[in-house]
């Protein structure tokens, strides 16, 4: 009798130990979920800062080739083409 008291014991313990243990793991996995949320929240931001980055510096390449200055000319011709080419087809949309 002595040994099955002691394995019921011994059961009870390590029943005790998996809840535990259950338990830390659901609030560990909680606080990593709102930490992801969070990275995410930041990463998206970032990514729009790097955006406007981008652009801010493709509209200064322009500028500059307009300004002037011999370097990107052909690209700043094809950007104005390209703008151009938005323009027309917005005009399209609107007469439509």
């Amino acid at each position: 009798m002595s040994n099955t008291l002691k394995a019921i014991h011994l059961l009870e313990e390590k029943l005790q130990n998996l809840l535990n243990n259950y338990e830390f793991l659901q609030e560990e996995n909680k606080a990593l979920l709102q930490n992801n949320t969070s990275l995410q929240h930041l990463l998206k931001e970032k990514d729009k800062q790097i955006n406007k980055q981008a652009e801010q510096y493709s509209l200064l390449k322009v500028a500059k080739t307009i300004e002037g200055s011999k370097e990107n000319t052909r690209e700043t011709k094809l950007k104005i083409n390209a703008l151009i080419r938005e323009i027309d087809k917005c005009i399209l949309q609107l007469n439509s």
